[in-house]
């Protein structure tokens, strides 16, 4: 079982920075693949970024490529998520999602563990 809990959001103006961090609880979450998803108010869940379990593999969205950055510090059980030159549209409750011994995807339905979320609100 893995508990993972997200912190970092926040209010930024538009073109500005945050860090999202998704920490874990558990042994072994250095063998989960990560992912960050995000929740915009009246929209579907939608795949943000996701990494695999050793981080030398990433995958973004096209929305947010060359824009996000996806990291992992497995000596740590936390994953995180730095956010640059942000956008009003990239306001949304931010989740993590974790699976085990999987490959990383992007694909909502194979991960088995989630965070609580936490809201990210970009002023234009």
């Amino acid at each position: 079982q893995v508990q993972l809990v997200e912190s970092g959001g926040g209010l930024v103006q538009a073109g500005g920075s945050l860090r999202l961090s998704c920490a874990a609880s558990g042994r072994t979450f250095s063998s989960y693949a990560t992912g960050w998803f995000r929740q915009a108010p009246g929209k579907e869940r939608e795949f943000v970024a996701a990494i695999s379990w050793s981080g030398s593999s990433t995958y973004y969205a096209n929305s947010v490529k060359g824009r996000f950055t996806i990291s992992r510090v497995n000596a740590k059980n936390t994953v995180y998520l730095q956010m640059n030159s942000l956008k009003p549209e990239d306001t949304a409750v931010y989740y993590c999602a974790a699976r085990p011994n999987g490959a990383y995807t992007r694909v909502e339905a194979l991960y088995d563990y989630w965070g609580q979320g936490t809201q990210v609100t970009v002023s234009s």
